[in-house]
This record gives structure tokens, sequence and C-alpha cells, in this order.
């Protein structure tokens, strides 16, 4: 290993893509956890997945980083049945709501994650494997001296990259103005990436991303929203 493979490896075990803040899990979340993780829970290991055997199928792959309750990508998969989508979420109850979601609609073209996002695209997810990665309204740590603990870093976003098909395509969003220069900053100068607007513009939203009671909310008061789509090389 190289020295500045050694300082990669060092700096990447820094970043972490979440704080563990979860309440406790309500009954109904924890019997989801309990009745459904057999199905769709995939339990974190340090060896490549083979994501065809996962899913049974060659169909393309998304993969989202902190979906939170579910919502939105409960949406997503029921409206793309042919595609299969790799869900992460540390917040165990998130988990479990959305498991009991994906559950009641039957879905099969979704598994999910229970672990850090960082440690799971090192050690799980194999180089040049996926079609799509997309993060959608990471905590923006708005604080300057928090900066650092956001997730979207060149870093990260080095390692996604990777493991990105070519063609493949890297979906942010978020509704906090500086995080999104903050990420445009840090997508702009990623080698391998490219815009798939003009250099240093942002996207419409694509009609792919389903917009939350939140983020309607936010436009209701005015609230921006800004989306990064950038292709793989």
């Amino acid at each position: 290993m190289t020295e500045q493979e050694k300082d990669l490896k060092t700096r990447m075990r820094q970043i972490k893509s979440f704080v563990r803040r979860e309440g406790r899990a309500s009954l109904s979340q924890t019997k989801a956890l309990e009745h459904f993780w057999s199905e769709y829970g995939v339990d974190y290991q340090e060896q490549h997945l083979n994501l065809e055997k996962l899913f049974e199928n060659a169909h393309p792959v998304v993969l989202e980083i902190g979906f939170g309750m579910g919502a939105s990508l409960a949406e997503t998969v029921r409206l793309q049945p042919k595609t299969n989508f790799l869900g992460i979420e540390v917040h165990r109850p998130g988990v479990g709501t959305f498991l009991k979601a994906v559950a009641a609609d039957q879905l099969t073209n979704i598994k999910v994650l229970n672990y850090d996002a960082v440690e799971v695209l090192k050690n799980m997810m194999p180089n040049d494997a996926l079609d799509k990665v997309q993060i959608f309204f990471p905590d923006p740590w708005p604080k300057k001296k928090h900066h650092k603990r956001r997730i979207i870093q060149p870093e990260f976003v080095k390692v996604i990259a990777q493991k990105l098909k070519a063609g493949g395509v890297l979906h942010l969003a978020t509704d906090w103005q500086n995080y999104a220069e903050h990420m445009l900053g840090v997508l702009e100068n990623t080698d391998g990436l490219t815009n798939c607007a003009n250099e240093n513009q942002y996207c419409p939203r694509p009609a792919d991303r389903p917009l939350t009671k939140y983020e309607q909310r936010g436009q209701r008061l005015g609230h921006g929203v800004w989306d990064l789509l950038f292709t793989k090389t």
C-alpha cells in the first residue's frame, strides 16, 4: 500500500455518514424489523456483495444512502419494478417503518442495510457495480465548525465514483444553499465525474425523485432545493 493509499484510508475512517441520535423503536417498528429483516435485510460483512445473486436478476441497481423513514424511497421502488434498489439507513426506527411499508406492498426489488454507508461502500460494494447512487437531503451540519462532518467530502465522493459503472449517475439533493455550493465544488473537482447540467450549474428536479412532504412544505414557504446530477465518464 502506497503512502497516498494509507492517507486516504486514514481519512476515510474519520468520515462518518451519521451520528446516532435514534429514539426507541415503537412496537410496530420492532415487529417489522423482526419479521421482515430475513426477507429484505442485508447484514454487514467485509466482503463484496454479488448483486445479481442478491436480487436474483441482472436489473440496474440504485443505491440510496440515508433514506430516513423511507416514504420517498418506497414510492420510487414501487414505480420502478425493473430496477433494483439497495437502501442504507442507520436509524433503526426508520428502517422498521420502511420495512413495514415495502412488506405491505410485497415489493421484491429492494434490499436494506442498517449500517454506516462509508463502511458499506468501502467493504461491501464492488467497483463498477452501481448504475446510480442517490443521497437526498443529508444532514447539512450548518455550523462552520461542523462542516467536516458532512458526508459529501472529496474522499467519499471518490469512493462513490469507483463504485459507479461507466455512465452511472450520482444524484444529490439539498435544501441548504451553502451545502449545495459545497457539494457542487466537490463534484466538479472529482476526476471522472461530469455535470449533467452545464459546468457549475444545478439540475431541475428529475421526475423520478419524488417530492417529500417536508420538501413540499419548504416550497410553500419559498425555500430552495438544489439537485446535482453527475455521470461517471
